[in-house]
């Protein structure tokens, strides 16, 4: 039964992805800003869920089959945040490319925990 959750939550997540390239496709050689956005909102989403999947313990297991794994690993994309990082390349605007996705999904994962965190401690 788990890898039909995951099977589901990623063809979901996978959807969301095209869809988001459909709306906002990527220019080539400019800044790679669905991706950015994608890998950004996947890692607030995937704080926010952890820390509901914390709380509840086993008992949240599907919630993390399904959501974490299969429709945010469906959804987020390192290997285009990679490729488009090297098609960049060691320029200013790679770097630039790869710092921001680095701190800023980090950033935005640990922004996701927090709130959660909080909205926890006021119920």
């Amino acid at each position: 039964m788990s890898w039909l959750l995951v099977a589901l939550g990623g063809a979901l997540g996978s959807l969301a992805r095209h869809g988001a390239n459909r709306l906002w496709p990527a220019v080539p050689g400019g800044w790679p800003v669905p991706t950015l956005t994608v890998n950004l909102l996947g890692s607030f989403a995937i704080g926010l869920l952890y820390m509901y999947v914390a709380a509840r313990g086993v008992a949240a297991d599907h919630t993390r089959l399904f959501w974490m794994t299969g429709v945010l690993g469906g959804f987020t994309t390192y290997s285009a945040f990679a490729l488009e990082s090297t098609l960049l390349g060691f320029t200013a605007m790679g770097m630039a490319y790869i710092a921001v996705t680095l701190v800023g999904c980090l950033a935005a994962a640990w922004l996701g925990r927090w709130i959660a965190g909080a909205m926890i401690a006021v119920n």
